[in-house]
Parts: C-alpha cells; structure tokens; sequence
C-alpha cells in the first residue's frame, strides 16, 4: 500500500482503539442504538468531505464523492450489542449491566470509522462513491439490514463488503469464502393443546407432555431421513416447557426451536415437512397444536467476483496478511447476507486471537486482540483504493 495511506492509517491507532472503547464501554442492545449512533455522528462530522447522514434514529451513513465519476462502493459495520454480562475484566468493560459487545461490533464499527477517516483525505483521487454504512440491529431478525434495503441503502451501490472479527484465527489472518458462507437462520414456536388430569389417571388425559417428546425426537427423522443429507440442515429443539407439578398431566407444551439451512430450497421445504410430522403425531395421540414460524436471515453467498477482488487487493498491497478459507459454511447467520441478495459483495472474518486458548463470540469472557482494529482499517481502505483508484 502506498506509504503516505500507511502512515495515515498509523496515525490514526489511537483514534481506532478510541472509539471502540467508548462503544465497548457504553453497549446498546439492537434497535436501541440511538446514542451509539449519536456517537458515530459526531465523531465522524469532524471529516469535512464526508456527507452523514441517519436513515434511521439508530444508525449512521456517510458518502465520500470523488472528484471523478465511477463506482459505488459500499462498506458497512453492525453496531448493536447482545444481552450478556460481561466477565472479560478489560479496563473499558461494559457500564451498562448486562449489555456487552460480545460479538465484535464494536470493533467493527471502529475499524470503518478509520476507513472514513483515511479514505476523507482522498477525495482528489476517488473514482466514485463510497457508502459506509453503520448499520443498526444485526442481532435481531428480521434485523436492520433489511429495514436499510427497504429505504433505498443500496441504490446505486455496485458492490459491498463487511469484515467480522474472528477470535479462532490469529492477528493477521484473513478467511474468505465464496460461494455459501453463512446459514439462514428461521425460528419456530409450537404450543401442543392435549388435555390435562391427575398422574394417576393418564387414561383420562392427553398428555401433552408425552405428545411434545415424540415431536422432539420425530423432527430428526425429516433430516435423516426425509431430505437429501449432502444439504442436511441443522434443526435444534432449544426449549420444552410444560407444567408446574409432580402429579398434574399439563393441559399445553410448548416447543422452541430453531432451522438452520444452507440452501433456499431446503429452507422452503422444511417447513412443510415439520407441519407434516406434528399433524401425525397430533392426529394419534388426539391433540391440537399451533405453529409459528419467525423468519430470521437468508442464506449468505459471497459473490465470487467480490471475493477474488479481496484476494488480489491483499496479496497486492497487504501481503503480509495471511489469506486462508473455511472448508466448509458455518451454520451461523448474519443478516449482511439481505446486502448479497440485492448486490454483488463479499463477507470476511480477520483474526483477533492472540492464543489457542480463547472465547469465542457470544461468551461473557469474549474479547480481542486490538492490534487487528487497524487491520480491518487496512483492508477496507485497500478495497476502496483497488475498485475507485
């Protein structure tokens, strides 16, 4: 990377770590990120070439425009933390109890503020636009992607790219994967209506109990043995509650679960035969059921094209970053994924960990290495220097 863009990036650690301590410290849980994004809005209104702008209460756009017509790049950070108690021990942990960045956004949302502050002094030399976009409620479906896409984000955006911390990977390391990388992500709650009694008498009863069991254990024959298992999905009963007593046979049970799947078509046809499956066992033992389906995020498909873009521009001007891949999607979900449908992008993860022995996202104990905030600086400033330069 030319060296004047190094030194600014150099310059700019200590605003970089700056920043992500004070949204470490001051967490805000998805869809209540007004002071995170007020945050975000004042810091960044000091870059004068940078036109901010809120297209909601809780999250913050800036557009750079070059001198030179071209593309539209868009980058974009989550800004929204999880409902965990934080026990990480960092001088600048969370104030708010119960609240912790726990996944990284906060290091996110830092590493792109850099960006914006390197990339504002280019104004002369960009060929284009560059969106940043601080987005709002990745946590929580249908989540604040979606509601960007829905007023305009990404009209006349050519390509976009999104970074996540990665604590499995050392400081320097780079995973790019085409094709599939993420899973969609659709939650599910059933409630079983039998017929309640005494213990003593099951006779008397439909017990929804006993109903709830066999749908527990019946579900997982539709991924054995209903679907094709080179596309099998991941579906997780997480809760079961029924009853209060020793003795009483619960009038209702309540089911919880989620549906992880790494094909639209499979994601379309689940549902269909989970339906199935619980009528059967419904119609047998003689009980009722209802069953509510909470669409989450779609399946996530870096564009080939985008990721081959971040592969040459690390080899070119970060060659001392480590380039590797994950042989096989994750079944996490990430609603960056609503961006990849609407245009072409790319979805990477970069190495925060500093040691074998670490805690992953979403673990009171979570926390990075900081040495990697000006890395993921690097590469979305070196992005926007290989596609508008």
């Amino acid at each position: 990377m030319n060296p004047t863009i190094t030194s600014l990036i150099k310059a700019s650690e200590s605003d970089i770590s700056r920043w992500r301590r004070h949204i470490h410290a001051n967490p805000e849980l998805s869809f209540q990120e007004f002071e995170t994004a007020k945050y975000i809005f004042n810091e960044l209104s000091q870059y004068k070439e940078l036109e901010i702008s809120q297209p909601t209460p809780n999250s913050v756009v800036a557009r750079l425009q070059g001198n030179q017509p071209g593309k539209c790049i868009a980058l974009r950070a989550d800004i929204d933390a999880l409902p965990l108690q934080e026990e990480s021990g960092e001088s600048f942990q969370s104030t708010k109890p119960n609240i912790m960045h726990a996944c990284g956004h906060d290091a996110h949302t830092a590493m792109l503020m850099g960006a914006a502050k390197v990339l504002s002094t280019m104004k002369d030399v960009i060929k284009g636009e560059v969106v940043f976009i601080f987005q709002h409620a990745e946590e929580v479906p249908p989540g604040g992607a979606q509601e960007l896409i829905e007023i305009g984000i990404l009209d006349n955006v050519d390509m976009i790219f999104g970074l996540h911390v990665w604590p499995g990977a050392p400081v320097g390391t780079v995973v790019i994967k085409p094709g599939v990388f993420c899973a969609s992500t659709d939650n599910f709650d059933i409630k079983i209506q039998g017929k309640g009694g005494h213990g003593s008498m099951p006779h008397l009863t439909i017990d929804s109990v006993l109903v709830a069991a066999n749908i527990v254990t019946n579900l997982q024959s539709i991924i054995a043995r209903r679907l094709d298992p080179i596309y099998a999905p991941v579906l997780t009963i997480a809760k079961l509650q029924a009853g209060n007593s020793y003795n009483v046979i619960p009038d209702t049970a309540h089911l919880a679960g989620t549906l992880r799947t790494h094909s639209k078509a499979v994601r379309e046809s689940v549902p269909t035969l989970i339906q199935q499956t619980i009528e059967g066992i419904c119609h047998a033992y003689g009980a009722k059921f209802e069953i509510e389906w909470t669409k989450g995020y779609t399946v996530g498909i870096n564009n080939a094209e985008a990721c081959q873009i971040a592969n040459d521009m690390i080899h070119e001007y970060l060659p001392d970053l480590k380039i590797t891949t994950f042989e096989h999607p994750n079944f996490g979900g990430e609603d960056f994924s609503a961006y990849l449908e609407k245009v072409p992008g790319a979805f990477m993860m970069i190495g925060v960990g500093d040691s074998a022995d670490y805690y992953n996202v979403h673990h009171p104990k979570f926390k990075i290495n900081e040495a990697a905030l000006t890395v993921g600086t690097s590469i979305h400033v070196g992005l926007i220097i290989k596609l508008l330069t």
